[in-house]
């Protein structure tokens, strides 16, 4: 099944580290957010990736472009007057990646709509280039078929980090107390499936996926939700990547199966 990756948009939340680069190319642990979540899907045996790709795309191209060298050990021999190049181990991954300009401007669903032709008439996965998640692909895939709708997303727990207030009419607090588990809600964690109906609700560039067509979805009852109680995280902030780099350092990356599988 092929996965989708939504790697477009300007970052402007973080934009201290997207100035230069698109927000799924800025680096934890010494990869792109990107490389993480394509071994998130790597890990279940997904390999075929298309990444819709628009603000400094050519960014994008360019390292998976000198993927393959950086990750294999080579000989340059210049001596008979030729560039020679000769590939000896290499330790690449082995990927079908797939980079589509989608446009600087265009909105998710739009980004969605351009790569059709990629999908064809396929059930496929989609996520967002900002996030990581412990989620098992395998049994999101599993609930996505039993269900038989035309999306299935993956439904996480956004944990509150203010105290909560009991206002009265009055303008006074009530009560004040820290934030608990009982105040979290469930929201959109990416980690979506898809299938190909889903090109039907897209009308063009300007169309957000999260408005119309998911609403249309929901009223149609064609919108599942797959519930996710473990890890997940976006990286919006820098505080948000300094806490990701943090837990890779200290060997408590939940996401990062494929290392706890290795030990």
């Amino acid at each position: 099944m092929k996965v989708v990756i939504l790697a477009g948009g300007y970052g402007t939340r973080i934009s201290e580290e997207s100035h230069l680069r698109p927000k799924p190319m800025i680096e934890i642990g010494g990869k792109p957010l990107l490389w993480h979540i394509m071994k998130i899907y790597f890990y279940y045996g997904c390999h075929d990736f298309i990444i819709c790709a628009g603000y400094k795309q050519h960014v994008i191209k360019e390292w998976f472009a000198d993927y393959f060298l950086h990750n294999s050990d080579v000989t340059f021999d210049f001596q008979n007057g030729t560039d020679e190049i000769t590939i000896h181990d290499q330790h690449c991954e082995p990927w079908k990646v797939t980079v589509v300009d989608t446009g600087l401007d265009t909105m998710t669903g739009g980004r969605i709509r351009r790569i059709q032709k990629y999908i064809g008439n396929e059930t496929f996965m989609l996520t967002y280039g900002d996030g990581v998640c412990d989620v098992d692909i395998n049994e999101l895939i599993k609930f996505h078929q039993a269900k038989g709708r035309t999306v299935t997303i993956t439904a996480v727990i956004k944990e509150q980090n203010k105290g909560v207030l009991e206002v009265g009419n009055d303008g006074l607090i009530r009560s004040f107390r820290e934030k608990s588990t009982d105040d979290s809600t469930r929201i959109n964690g990416g980690f979506m499936v898809l299938n190909p109906q889903i090109f039907d609700y897209i009308e063009g560039d300007d169309t957000v996926f999260e408005k119309d067509p998911m609403e249309q979805l929901a009223e149609r009852g064609e919108l599942a939700a797959y519930r996710h109680d473990g890890f997940w995280q976006c990286m919006d902030t820098r505080r948000e990547m300094e806490k990701l780099e943090l837990m890779i350092q200290e060997k408590r990356a939940p996401w990062m199966k494929w290392e706890t599988d290795s030990d």
